[in-house]
C-alpha cells in the first residue's frame, strides 16, 4: 500500500465548473492504512443554483434526444469507463475493499450502465414519448379514446448514495435516469468520495454527455434538500434512519416529491431440510454464507446476517461455516495473499463492536473475536481490520437484538428452525429485507419457502447444485432485477430493467379523439387517418408515415386448403379434420381452418414480392385469432402502418403494421401486429 502520498482536495462538479467548499476541507482517512487519503467540503456552495441549473440546462438537452440517443451516449461512456477501470481499481484500495471485492463495484457498475444502454434500445423505441398499455375504447363509436403515456419529469433526480459501493452505487441510478431523460445530482457518502468523485471526473472529460446532465456534491448536501419541488426526484441508499430522516424533509413533504429508499436489512439465508451436511446444498450455502460475511468485510447492504439452518444441522453448519471463516486471510486490500480487507474506517469499527456487544446479548460468539485479528499484512492499530463474528443464538423465537440490530461488518447469527413454517417465520422477523436466499435440491421445499418469504423480501435466490456454476450468488443485485425490499429495507425499487427508467418519468391518461392521440404519442390508433396510395412496403422510412395503409383483395378458404395444410404441416387436430368431433365443441359450428392458415394467407394477401425497401419480417406480437373460419368463408387484410421506429447506427429501422383480418361478413377473424425492418432510404445509400 503506497504511503507518504499528498491527500487530494476533492471538488463538486455544479453549474458547469469544478469548485471547492470553503476552507481547507475535512480529512477522509484511507481504510486501510489510516493515513489522510483526501480532503472534503462544501460549505459555501450554491446547491439552490445547482438544482435551477440542471433543470434549465441538463433536462432540456436530454429531452431533446430519443431514448436510443441516450442509451448509445451511455454506451459510449460505459465502453470509455472500461478502459479507464485500472485507475479506479488503484483508487478503490483506499476504501478498504481488495480487488475481488472492488470487481462487482467497478467492473459490476460499469458492466450495469451498459447492459441499460442495451435493454433500452432493444425493449424501448427509438422516441421521447413511451405509450404504456392498450388504447382504452372511451365511447361507442371509437371518437373518444383513451391512453397512458410516460414523459420525463422536467426537475433533476437528486442521488444520495451509500459508502460501500462507491461506483456501482451511483452507475445503477444514473443509467435508468438519464436513458428516462432526467438530469442527475449526484451526493456520495463522504467516506469514499473519491473513488466517485474521480469516476464522475472521467465521465465529464469523454464530453460525451450533454452539459447539466450530470452533477456532483462532494462532501455535506447542506440545504440542498431544502429545494427540491414537485418535478424532482430524491433517492438514498444507506441507514434506515438517515432515511426516514431525509424522507421527512419539509421540502419533501411540502411537495410530495418523490423519494426512493433502499436501506440496511436483516438479509437471511435458509439451509433447505433436505440439505444434509454432504450434500452440494450444504456446502455451497456455507461457501455463500462465508463469502456474504467477508466480502467488502460484510459492509453490504445485501449481506447475509442471519443464517437460519435446520436444527438437526446447526452444529454441521457452525463447525463448517466457522472452519471456512478462520481460514481467510485477512490483510491490505492490494496484498494479493489477502481475501479479505477492511471496514471503511475506525469509526465502523468501532460501531459494528457496540453492535455485536447488543447481539452477545442474545447469542454467543461461536467463532472469531471483536478484538483479536490475525494479519497477513497491515497495522491492526491503524487499519480497520476485523475479524469475522459468527454467533449462535439458541432462542431466536424469543430473541429481539437478532432481528433487528445489524451489525454492518462481518457479522452474521446462526439460528435453528424446526421446519418450513419456523423457517418462514424467523426470516420475517427482520420485517422487511432487500434479499433472502433458499439453499434446497427440493421443489416442495422450495415452492413452501420462497411463497412464505416473497412478500417480505426484494428478491429470494434459490441456489442448488443446477445452477452452482452460474448462480450470480445471494448479494448480487442484477440489472435486470429489482432492488429493494418491503418495510426496514426502505420500501423502495431501484433498477428491474426497463421499469427502473420510469420511476423517472411521469405517468399520464391523455384522452382525445384517435386523430389527436397519434399526433401525441407517433402510433397509429384505430379511427385516425389513414393514406392509400401506393403499397406501403414499396416505401423507404424517409416516406413511410405512420397511418399508410393497403386494404387487399378477398380470398376464399376451401376444405382443400385445410387438408393440405393439416397434410404438408402435421397439425391434424380434430377440429380441422373431423366435422362431428368439430361440432361437438362448445366453440365451433363445424370443421374449421387452422389459425396459422388464417396467418399464411394474410400474409400472401399483403405482402409485396419484389424486392424493396422491406428487408425482412422478424415475427408478430399479440396474436389472437377471434372469429372461427369455415370452408368458404373469404378472408381479406387491411394492413396499416402503427409505429415507425428508426435505429441510430443503422441503414434500417422496425416497423410495426397492424394487421387485421375479416371475413365476408366484416367480422374481425384474427388481429396482430407484423413487425418489418425496413431501409431508411431505398435503393440504400453507398
Amino acid at each position: 500500500m503506497a504511503t507518504g502520498t499528498t491527500a487530494r482536495r476533492l471538488e463538486s462538479y455544479l453549474e458547469g465548473a469544478w469548485r471547492s467548499g470553503e476552507g481547507e476541507g475535512r480529512p477522509v482517512l484511507n481504510a486501510a492504512t489510516g493515513e489522510i487519503h483526501a480532503l472534503i467540503g462544501t460549505e459555501g456552495l450554491d446547491f439552490r443554483a445547482a438544482l435551477e441549473w440542471g433543470r434549465a440546462t441538463g433536462g432540456p438537452a436530454l429531452r431533446a434526444m430519443t431514448i436510443h440517443e441516450r442509451a448509445l451516449m451511455l454506451k459510449a461512456v460505459g465502453l470509455k469507463l472500461m478502459e479507464l477501470k485500472e485507475e479506479f481499481y488503484l483508487e478503490n484500495f483506499a476504501t478498504g475493499a481488495t480487488r475481488r471485492d472492488g470487481w462487482a463495484d467497478i467492473d459490476g457498475g460499469i458492466g450495469t450502465l451498459l447492459t441499460f444502454a442495451s435493454k433500452a434500445r432493444r425493449e424501448l423505441p427509438n422516441t421521447r414519448v413511451l405509450t404504456e398499455g392498450p388504447v382504452e375504447s372511451l365511447s361507442r363509436d371509437g371518437s373518444f379514446v383513451g391512453q397512458h403515456i410516460l414523459t420525463p419529469l422536467q426537475g433533476v433526480a437528486v442521488h444520495i448514495n451509500a459508502f460501500n459501493f462507491p461506483v456501482w452505487g451511483m452507475l445503477e441510478k444514473i443509467a435508468p435516469t438519464l436513458i428516462a431523460g432526467m438530469p442527475c445530482i449526484v451526493k456520495p457518502a463522504s467516506q469514499t468520495a473519491y473513488l466517485t468523485e474521480l469516476v464522475v471526473r472521467r465521465i465529464l472529460e469523454t464530453g460525451l454527455l450533454p452539459e447539466g446532465a450530470l452533477q456532483i456534491v462532494t462532501g455535506s448536501a447542506g440545504d440542498l434538500l431544502d429545494h427540491v419541488n414537485e418535478q424532482d426526484v430524491v433517492t438514498f441508499t444507506g441507514s434506515a434512519s438517515t432515511g426516514q430522516m431525509l424522507k421527512s424533509s419539509p421540502a419533501i413533504l411540502k411537495n410530495s416529491v418523490r423519494f426512493t429508499m433502499e436501506a440496511d436489512s436483516l438479509n437471511a439465508s435458509i439451509l433447505g431440510s433436505d440439505a444434509a451436511p454432504g450434500t452440494e446444498e450444504f456446502d455451497l450455502f456455507v461457501k455463500e454464507a462465508a463469502r456474504e460475511m467477508t466480502v467488502k468485510a460484510g459492509q453490504k447492504c445485501t449481506a447475509i446476517r442471519r443464517v437460519i439452518v435446520p436444527k438437526t444441522h446447526e452444529e454441521a453448519v457452525v463447525e463448517a461455516l466457522s472452519a471456512r471463516l478462520r481460514a481467510t486471510p485477512i490483510g491490505l486490500p492490494d496484498d494479493d495473499a489477502a481475501r479479505m480487507g477492511t471496514l471503511v474506517s475506525l469509526k465502523d469499527r468501532e460501531d459494528v463492536k457496540a453492535k455485536v456487544a447488543q447481539l452477545a446479548g442474545e447469542a454467543e460468539i461461536v467463532s472469531g473475536s471483536v478484538d483479536d485479528v490475525s494479519l497477513v499484512s497491515g497495522d491492526a492499530a491503524k487499519g480497520a481490520f476485523m475479524a469475522p463474528v459468527l454467533l449462535r443464538c439458541d432462542k431466536p423465537f424469543a430473541a429481539e437484538a437478532v432481528h433487528s440490530v445489524e451489525a454492518f461488518g462481518p457479522v452474521a447469527t446462526v439460528m435453528a428452525y424446526e421446519d418450513a413454517g419456523e423457517a418462514v417465520a424467523l426470516a420475517r422477523k427482520g420485517r422487511g429485507s432487500l434479499v433472502s436466499s433458499l439453499f434446497t435440491n427440493d421443489s416442495k421445499v422450495a415452492q413452501e419457502v420462497v411463497t412464505g418469504l416473497a412478500a417480505f423480501h426484494g428478491r429470494v435466490l434459490i441456489g442448488n447444485r443446477g445452477s452452482a456454476k452460474s448462480s450470480t450468488g445471494h448479494g448480487s443485485p442484477l440489472a435486470p432485477l429489482v432492488h429493494g425490499g418491503p418495510g426496514r429495507a426502505g420500501g423502495g425499487e431501484e433498477m428491474g430493467g426497463m421499469r427502473g427508467v420510469k420511476h423517472f418519468m411521469q405517468r399520464t391518461a391523455i384522452q382525445g379523439t384517435p386523430e389527436l392521440l397519434s399526433a401525441v404519442t407517433g402510433q397509429w390508433i384505430e379511427g385516425a387517418p389513414v393514406r392509400s396510395d401506393i403499397h406501403p412496403f414499396r416505401k423507404s422510412l424517409a416516406e413511410l408515415k405512420i397511418g399508410d395503409q393497403i386494404v387487399t383483395s378477398a380470398r376464399e378458404v376451401t376444405q382443400e386448403d385445410v387438408e393440405h395444410f393439416a397434410e404438408f404441416t402435421g397439425d391434424t387436430f380434430y377440429a380441422h379434420m373431423d366435422s362431428a368431433a368439430a361440432k361437438a365443441n362448445p366453440f365451433f359450428d363445424d370443421r374449421v381452418a387452422h389459425g396459422y392458415l388464417i396467418a399464411s394467407f394474410a400474409a400472401g394477401l399483403f405482402v409485396d414480392p419484389e424486392p424493396g425497401p422491406v428487408l425482412a419480417n422478424y415475427g408478430v406480437d399479440n396474436l389472437r385469432f377471434l372469429t372461427p373460419v369455415y370452408f368458404g368463408d373469404t378472408l381479406q387484410v387491411r394492413l396499416t402502418c402503427k409505429e415507425i421506429n428508426p435505429r441510430e447506427n443503422a441503414g434500417h429501422g422496425e416497423v410495426r403494421w397492424d394487421c387485421q383480418v375479416t371475413n365476408q361478413k366484416g367480422e374481425v377473424v384474427a388481429q396482430y401486429d407484423v413487425l418489418t425492418m425496413v431501409a431508411k432510404t431505398w435503393p440504400p445509400e453507398a
